[in-house]
């Protein structure tokens, strides 16, 4: 039996100024996995070589087992930053423009959503705020019995209420082992408290993918004095940066014991592993 809603296999697109270079990743069953890594490092292009609106130069990309295409679309809820829906229609005119395109719409658990996330009938896209347009999205993917959701930096913007309740309802969804969610954000404080998984991308090739608790295990902040290393332990630190007082960086887990005990080691969050990994694989 199969166990990844998605498998990327050294999927490849080659653009004039950037190239995605064989990248491979999965996105199991049942969980949430987290998509990260700087702008301009490829985390869209790979969203629309995994729903086939790009076509890619190389590698495959399997949907619930088998390879991608209309059959799998049927089963796929897309979340964006903002809904590809015409301002000027009614939530009912969603639902007349989506409906046919879905064997297994419901249009009574649609309306249920949209009762539920506060929405309007009878209200126009244009009308609703950023979170509201968010939750449009959901009610529609929620409606059509969808398996996989692929949120692409649809938390942006939001206030933190608003980012929490959807957070609640990606995890309510998961509940259900056979679904699973790829979440596409800058806002990696959303996927600390929902992700399981980590892929985390950075110039068109994965640096990191797994347990999300496995990448925040590996590494550690560390701070110092500007005296503090040598020339040899500072090759150590990742995204090693000097200021007044110092230094910071990031060093993997493994090798905090190389450093000197004066030098300070503390957990590392999500967005400090892409900014320090941003910055440079090694010290000077």
């Amino acid at each position: 039996m199969n166990t990844n809603a998605i498998e990327v296999k050294k999927l490849r697109k080659n653009y004039d100024t950037f190239l995605l270079n064989d990248i491979s990743f999965d996105v199991p069953k049942g969980y949430i996995t987290g998509f990260v890594g700087p702008n301009g490092a490829g985390k869209t292009t790979t969203i629309k070589l995994i729903l086939n609106v790009a076509t890619a130069d190389g590698g495959q990309v399997h949907l619930f087992g088998e390879g991608g295409g209309l059959a799998a679309n049927e089963h796929i809820g897309v979340v964006m930053d903002a809904p590809l829906y015409v301002d000027e229609w009614s939530l009912g005119d969603v639902e007349k423009a989506l409906a046919p395109f879905y064997r297994q719409w419901d249009s009574g658990l649609f309306a249920d959503y949209l009762r539920r996330f506060g929405l309007d009938r009878q209200k126009k896209v244009k009308e609703l705020s950023r979170g509201m347009k968010v939750k449009l999205q959901i009610a529609a993917a929620f409606s059509h019995d969808a398996r996989l959701l692929i949120l692409d930096e649809p938390t942006s913007g939001l206030d933190p209420v608003a980012r929490d309740e959807i957070c609640d309802l990606l995890r309510e969804f998961v509940a259900d082992a056979e679904k699973s969610v790829l979440f596409s954000t800058h806002i990696t404080s959303d996927l600390e408290k929902t992700a399981d998984y980590v892929t985390f991308i950075m110039d068109g090739a994965i640096a990191f993918t797994g347990a999300k608790d496995d990448l925040l295990e590996g590494y550690a902040r560390v701070t110092g004095g500007p005296d503090d290393l040598d020339a040899g332990q500072k090759k150590l630190i990742i995204g090693y940066r000097e200021h007044g007082t110092g230094f910071e960086g990031m060093v993997e887990s493994a090798q905090v014991g190389q450093l000197p005990q004066g030098v300070l080691a503390e957990e590392i969050s999500l967005d400090e592993i892409i900014i320090f990994m941003n910055k440079g694989g090694e010290g000077p």
